[in-house]
């Protein structure tokens, strides 16, 4: 089983701001692909601020003071269409990796990994993944950074994690499941 998990595309990382991601625009139509190819089964994920703020995560929002957006904030709307079939996610996290994904991708299965920031939340879910024995694909080129600089650094990080983690261009992955 492959599962497609579609990590944070929502207007806080698209529109200008403190966390927008510059190549954000160019990868919906890479994701729009792979979720034709490889099923109803997408799951979107949002990152969601908890206004408690706790612990350190204080500190974070008053380095990021502009976004401390309530929960129903229109920032943390998909920009993607979202089928009716697919599954969506709220985490105040970097990581969407939890028991809610875990029983998603369940073990055996392969995650494929696309969206939103390739160094921060993509990074850490597929971290997380790895860590608890899923098989993860990082779809580069349906992936984004805060830079092209740090979208290189985290997939040559990542591609350190072979055979656990795999990051194939979405030419590789399509050609590899056809």
């Amino acid at each position: 089983m492959t599962r497609l998990v579609v990590v944070d595309m929502q207007r806080a990382f698209r529109d200008a701001g403190q966390w927008q991601v510059p190549r954000y625009e160019e990868i919906v139509p890479v994701i729009s692909r792979l979720q034709e190819n490889i099923g109803p089964t997408t799951v979107f994920t949002r990152f969601v601020r908890d206004q408690q703020e706790n612990g350190a995560w204080s500190a974070y929002y008053q380095r990021w003071d502009q976004m401390r957006f309530p929960p129903e904030a229109a920032a943390w709307d998909i920009t993607m269409d979202v089928p009716g079939t697919a599954t969506v996610m709220d985490a105040p996290t970097f990581s969407k990796w939890g028991p809610e994904l875990a029983a998603l991708v369940p073990a055996g299965s392969e995650m494929v990994l696309t969206g939103v920031a390739t160094d921060c939340c993509v990074l850490s879910t597929a971290l997380g993944a790895v860590d608890a024995g899923r098989f993860v694909t990082v779809v580069s080129d349906a992936c984004a950074a805060v830079s092209d600089a740090a979208q290189e650094q985290t997939l040559a990080l990542l591609k350190l994690l072979s055979p656990l983690c795999e990051v194939l261009t979405s030419e590789q992955f399509l050609h590899r499941n056809a």
